[in-house]
């Protein structure tokens, strides 16, 4: 097989194959090609993966090492496309009642929320995270995008239990906004006990929600490693009950009287 054949080949798997390490033997196997020349291959790989700002590399010694792909994302083109969802969210059209942004075209755009879940994976990828936890609706594909690039399972906690997810456990939280009682359930089989885990959720405004995820996943022994936001409300900040999390936009001055909003990059690059 041509060295460029080999390459494509190496490539693709690498890619679809993110966080996980690869030994060598298993490329010199499935390509019939000698050590040092997927070693070679792999070097020059690296270097075009670093060329393109989408990640790199790393290199794993010892008997059982290899090399694993870790998904990064260029700062530079990082803050364009953070400008530039800003930019798209503050128009007037989006304004929703209670100062809430209408999202879910953007949601709905596979391009858009790849970026988004490739950000949240750069952040998060050496925490060695074991499942990316959301909330029933829409921060599933969010959630999903970054599980992608964390290539680990995704964890969905509900409001209301599913007969066909067996037993489960439930929590009541208060709403950080609205002050009321609610209810979430997450199936006992979802997660294993003492995993590492990172929550994912759209928008956060006093973080009522993700402190009730939080405190459901202490039923399951969990670690959150960490929290990311793709959008938190800038007026809520004195009622807010979560303080750790990572967020790509944040939105301030809502006046739905006037139809005027503004959308500024959240805390991602400090």
């Amino acid at each position: 097989m041509k060295r460029s054949h080999r390459l494509i080949g190496m490539t693709r798997y690498i890619l679809e194959h993110p966080m996980q390490l690869i030994s060598l033997p298993f490329f010199s196997k499935q390509y019939d090609a000698a050590k040092s020349s997927i070693s070679e291959d792999l070097t020059i790989m690296n270097q075009m993966l670093k060329e393109e700002g989408i990640g790199y590399l790393e290199s794993i010694a010892g008997a059982g090492g290899g090399v694993r792909y870790i998904p990064q994302y260029e700062q530079k083109e990082s803050i364009n496309f953070i400008k530039a969802l800003a930019k798209r969210l503050e128009d007037p059209d989006r304004i929703l009642p209670g100062g809430y942004l209408f999202m879910s075209d953007l949601l709905g755009e596979p391009d858009t929320v790849r970026t988004i879940g490739r950000l949240f994976a750069n952040a998060f990828a050496p925490l060695n995270i074991d499942a990316v936890v959301t909330v029933a609706t829409k921060g599933i594909p969010i959630a999903y995008a970054v599980a992608s690039f964390l290539n680990v399972p995704v964890v969905i906690v509900r409001r209301d239990p599913k007969i066909t997810e067996g037993s489960t456990v439930s929590i009541n939280y208060v709403s950080g906004s609205s002050r009321k009682i609610q209810t979430m359930v997450l199936t006992k089989r979802s997660l294993a006990q003492g995993s590492t885990v990172c929550i994912i959720d759209d928008f956060m405004k006093a973080g009522g929600t993700i402190d009730g995820m939080k405190n459901l996943l202490k039923e399951f022994d969990a670690n959150v490693a960490a929290i990311g936001v793709l959008a938190e409300a800038e007026d809520e900040e004195d009622e807010r009950v979560v303080n750790d999390y990572t967020s790509l936009l944040q939105i301030s001055n809502v006046d739905v009287k006037n139809s005027q909003i503004e959308v500024s990059p959240g805390n991602y690059f400090e």
